[in-house]
């Protein structure tokens, strides 16, 4: 089986790599000569991850899938939920988006937060979408040089240390990415046979 990973970031590309079975061939967007962005401008994580797999199989006409992961914060109204990438600008930079989080939360008593992931594949002209939730809490500064995005301030339910502090096996196992990639191997394995 061969399928496309709808993703130009290259961190959640190893990431996913490592989580795949080996007889599951994991294509890139550069592997199919799609070097354009993706659109992704529905108000949802789920409608993101949809919008981004129908535009591969539309235009270059593989099975795929892809996702849209957000951070939700409960005092913040679930900000910045599907704005997470750019929630500091349209630049993206990771550093920015924490530095603003941090900030809107200096004054709140309560930081719990949730990572999201949905997955959505198209798959023999199917779709389906999979879902992964982490549950934690967003740290007051900065801890850890690993992962990316907001890993370095995002500690999950029940552990001392940050995402970022973690090694890639200890996060994929608790992991929002890898507790959707997990549903969506399962279901891979299941439709393979």
């Amino acid at each position: 089986m061969q399928l496309v990973f709808a993703t130009n970031n290259l961190n959640k590309l190893k990431e996913v790599q490592s989580l795949i079975p080996k007889h599951i061939k994991l294509l890139s967007l550069k592997d199919i000569g799609c070097f354009e962005d993706l659109p992704e401008t529905q108000l949802t994580i789920e409608g993101n991850a949809i919008q981004k797999a129908e535009y591969i199989k539309e235009h270059y006409g593989f099975d795929c899938f892809a996702d849209d992961t957000g951070l939700e914060i409960k005092a913040l109204n679930n900000e910045p939920g599907v704005y997470s990438a750019r929630y500091a600008g349209e630049q993206r930079d990771a550093n920015d988006n924490m530095n603003q989080l941090l900030r809107n939360l200096e004054e709140k008593a309560h930081r719990i937060a949730q990572f999201k992931t949905v997955i959505a594949l198209h798959l023999h002209g199917e779709l389906e979408t999979f879902t992964g939730i982490c549950k934690g809490e967003i740290t007051q500064t900065k801890h850890g040089q690993g992962g990316f995005g907001y890993d370095p301030i995002f500690k999950a339910e029940g552990y001392d240390k940050t995402f970022a502090e973690m090694s890639l096996e200890e996060k994929n196992k608790i992991g929002h990415r890898g507790k959707a990639i997990q549903k969506l191997i399962d279901f891979l394995m299941i439709t393979s046979r």
